[in-house]
């Protein structure tokens, strides 16, 4: 059974900065591309940042130049850095695959940024 387990979320002030950790249990996570989700109330779960098995990165115009994603395949984990924060990222962060079929959700972390 894959389990995700993200952490790392909290409250912080706008322009401020939080680093986000997905572990990855039960998978081949080194031949997996990954992704980073958020869904604020209301709204879709829609992605922020993707990393490809490769190495490589891509970011939703929202977070670009703001957010950076990286991985460490020996210890199955992922991160989120976000820089400069501001309140329409509030939001719960989630990790999962790029994609389908998704791993079973993990709870996800939440992320409010006050103005």
């Amino acid at each position: 059974q894959v389990q995700l387990v993200e952490s790392g979320g909290g409250l912080v002030q706008a322009g401020g900065s939080l680093r986000l950790s997905c572990e990855v249990s039960g998978s081949n996570f080194a031949a997996d591309s990954m992704a980073w989700y958020r869904q604020a109330p209301g709204n879709q779960r829609d992605w922020v940042a993707r990393i490809y098995r490769s190495g490589t990165t891509a970011y939703a115009d929202s977070v670009k130049g703001r957010f950076t994603t990286s991985r460490d395949n020996d210890k199955s984990t992922m991160y989120l850095q976000m820089n400069r924060l501001n309140p329409e990222d509030t939001a719960v962060y989630y990790c999962n695959k790029l994609f389908i079929p998704y791993y079973p959700w993990g709870q996800g972390t939440q992320v409010t940024v006050s103005s």
